[in-house]
C-alpha cells in the first residue's frame, strides 16, 4: 500500500489548494471498491467532454493503465505505476517527451491521476525482503478508482443525451420532409388555406436551426415545426371530409331520384338522420385524442402528452410521473426534478445504482423512447423492494413494449391508487 501522506510535486512545479483537495479526494476510496481498468477507461472516453480531457491525454492514460499489472483496480492494492519516460513514450504511440509532460499535467488537473514524486523526482519502487512493494513513486491511479461511480454515471448521462439528440434530429428531418410534401400536395390539390403564410413561417424556422444542435436549442424549433405539421394535417383532413360528405350526399340524391322518383318523400327523413351526416357531426377518435393531449398536468387524470413517436409508448405528464414515483426526485440535480431532462439524468444515476447494464437501458430508450424509459426506471426504483432483478425486469418490459403488449398507464395508476384510491384515474 502506498502512503496516504500528501506529496508535493518535485522541482519547480507548485502545489495549489485545488491540487491538494483533488489529491486527498483521490485517496477516499470506499472499502472493497474494484473496477476493471479497461471498462473504466472506456467510461472515461465516453465522458471525455464532461471531464475536460483531450484524446491525446486519453492516450497517455491508456499507456499508464497498461503498466498496472492487474486487470482489476483495487484500493486494497498499490495503485502507483512507475514507468520511465522512455517506456511511457513508447506505449503512448511514440509521443514526444514535451507533449507527454503536457498531457500528464492535463490528467492531473482533471483529477484522474495524481503525482507521487520521490525525493529526487525519479520514478521507482522499493521492495521488501519478500519481493512485495514497500514504497512506490510515480503516478497514482487512486483518483480514477475513487471517481469510478461518478465517471460511469457521467458517461451514461452523456450517452443518453447523445441518443436523445440523435432521436430529435431524426424527428426534425422527418418533420421537415412531411411539411414540405404536405404543402406541395395542398397547393397542387388547390385546398383552401393560408399556404403562402405557412410556407414563409416554415422557411423562417428552417433558417433558425443551429449548425451545432444541442438539447437546449433544438427542442423549441422542433416543437414549432411539429405544430405546423399538425395544423396542415388537420386542415387537409377537414377538407377531405367535407369533400367526401358532399360526394356521398350527391350520390344518394341521384340514386333516390333515378331508382324511384315517387318515393322521394319517404326517403327524405332517412337522409336527415342517416349515417352520411355523422362524419361532420361527431369528431373522430384521433381528433379527440389530439384535443385531449393538449391539456396540461393540472387535471387529476393521466392524459397522454401529444408528443408521441410512431410505434412507441405514449408519454404521461412529468407531474403525474413524479406524483406516482416520488423516490427518484432525490436523484435529480440538487435533489429536485423540474424537467424531463432532469428525470432522464436521474434515471441514469438510478440505473447504475440498481446495476442495470448500459445496453439494457439503451435498448429500452430505443424501443420506448428516452422519456418513457426514464419513467420505467422511476417505477422500478419506487417498487425496488418487490423487484429482484432490475435489469431483467427492464428487459422484459422492453420486449413487451416492442410487441405492443405494455402500457405505462396501468403501471402508474397502480402506484397512485396505492397512495390514494381516489387518484389513479386514466383518461
Amino acid at each position: 500500500m502506498e502512503s496516504e501522506a500528501v506529496t508535493t510535486p518535485f522541482g519547480r512545479r507548485p502545489i495549489s489548494l485545488a491540487l491538494l483537495l483533488k489529491q486527498r479526494r483521490g485517496e477516499a476510496i470506499a472499502a472493497g471498491t474494484t473496477r476493471n481498468k479497461w471498462k473504466l477507461f472506456r467510461s472515461v472516453c465516453e465522458a471525455r467532454a464532461g471531464l475536460g480531457v483531450t484524446d491525446r491525454a486519453l492516450t497517455v492514460l491508456d499507456a499508464l493503465l497498461s503498466f498496472y499489472p492487474e486487470d482489476e483496480l483495487s484500493g486494497e492494492k498499490g495503485l502507483v505505476v512507475f514507468p520511465s519516460n522512455t517506456q511511457l513514450s513508447l506505449r503512448a504511440r511514440g509521443m514526444a517527451a514535451a507533449t507527454l509532460r503536457r498531457h500528464l499535467a492535463v490528467l492531473v488537473e482533471a483529477g484522474l491521476i495524481s503525482r507521487k514524486d520521490s525525493p529526487n523526482g525519479k520514478r521507482y519502487v522499493r521492495r521488501d525482503r519478500a519481493g512485495g512493494i514497500d514504497e512506490a513513486y510515480g503516478f497514482s491511479l487512486a483518483p480514477l478508482l475513487a471517481r469510478a461511480t461518478e465517471i460511469e454515471a457521467m458517461a451514461a448521462r452523456l450517452a443518453a443525451d447523445r441518443q436523445m439528440l440523435r432521436a430529435m434530429k431524426e424527428r426534425l428531418t422527418i418533420c421537415r420532409r412531411d411539411i414540405a410534401k404536405l404543402l406541395a400536395a395542398a397547393v397542387e390539390e388547390a385546398v383552401p388555406g393560408e399556404w403562402e403564410r405557412i410556407s414563409s413561417l416554415f422557411h423562417a424556422l428552417l433558417q433558425r436551426i443551429p449548425k451545432a444542435a444541442t438539447l437546449d436549442n433544438l427542442p423549441p424549433i422542433l416543437e414549432k415545426l411539429e405544430t405546423i405539421r399538425l395544423n396542415i394535417i388537420n386542415t387537409l383532413e377537414s377538407h377531405e371530409k367535407v369533400q367526401m360528405a358532399s360526394t356521398n350526399e350527391s350520390q344518394f340524391e341521384r340514386h333516390i331520384q333515378n331508382s324511384n322518383p315517387e318515393s322521394l318523400s319517404e326517403s327524405e327523413p332517412d337522409l336527415e338522420t342517416g349515417q352520411e351526416a355523422r362524419p361532420n357531426d361527431q369528431p373522430s377518435a384521433e381528433l379527440k385524442n389530439n384535443e385531449q393531449g393538449r391539456r396540461e398536468d393540472g387535471g387529476q387524470g393521466l392524459q397522454a402528452v401529444p408528443r408521441t413517436h410512431a410505434g412507441r409508448l405514449k408519454s404521461f405528464p412529468l407531474g403525474k410521473v413524479l406524483q406516482a414515483c416520488p423516490d427518484i426526485i432525490d436523484y435529480g440535480p440538487g435533489g429536485a426534478i423540474g424537467s424531463w431532462r432532469d428525470l432522464m439524468g436521474a434515471a441514469v444515476t438510478v440505473r447504475a445504482m440498481l446495476r442495470v447494464s448500459p445496453p439494457a437501458y439503451e435498448e429500452a430508450c430505443s424501443v420506448m423512447g428516452p422519456e418513457n424509459a426514464a419513467t420505467v426506471m422511476a417505477y422500478i426504483l419506487q417498487r425496488g423492494g418487490c423487484i429482484n432483478s432490475a435489469g431483467g425486469y427492464l428487459r422484459d418490459l422492453t420486449r413487451r413494449a416492442g410487441r405492443g403488449e405494455f402500457a405505462l398507464g396501468p403501471m402508474l395508476m397502480a402506484l397512485l391508487r396505492a397512495k390514494d384510491p381516489r387518484l389513479g384515474k386514466v383518461s
